[in-house]
């Protein structure tokens, strides 16, 4: 849930220059599977898409204004993006101009940030032209 509330404050400091997307995939430590000593929620796997709805509320908790997509049941977004269990990506136009790396350790939003702080400032930069004559 921290990582959401910083994901959350990320997306409220670039709404101006960002569309945010969270995607619920499959439960990462289920509670009868492999269960993680420090799981905050009990979540069993996932055997229908409606599991999943029910878990993907609790993401929606911590982040309440970041809209919210759930993975399929064949897990088309994780295995497409390498999510495993997650990962941050900007794509614009179809295109991955950012890739994160998989979490829990490669998941930083402090690198992404960076990222969004360079976007931002070319952004603002006015395009220079140099024409020789």
């Amino acid at each position: 849930m921290a990582r959401l509330r910083s994901f959350q404050r990320l997306a409220a400091h670039f709404v101006d220059i960002a569309d945010f997307l969270l995607v619920y995939i499959e439960e990462a430590h289920p509670s009868d599977g492999w269960v993680s000593s420090d799981a905050a929620y009990n979540i069993p796997k996932h055997q229908c898409l409606q599991d999943r709805l029910r878990a993907a509320q609790l993401m929606r908790e911590g982040a309440p204004d970041c809209p919210l997509a759930v993975d399929t049941m064949d897990n088309a977004s994780s295995a497409a993006y390498g999510a495993y269990f997650e990962r941050l990506y900007v794509i614009q136009e179809e295109k991955v101009m950012y890739q994160g790396g998989r979490g829990p350790e490669g998941y930083k939003i402090s690198e992404l940030r960076s990222w969004l702080d360079q976007y931002k400032t070319r952004l603002q930069s006015p395009n220079t032209v140099v024409i020789q004559v």
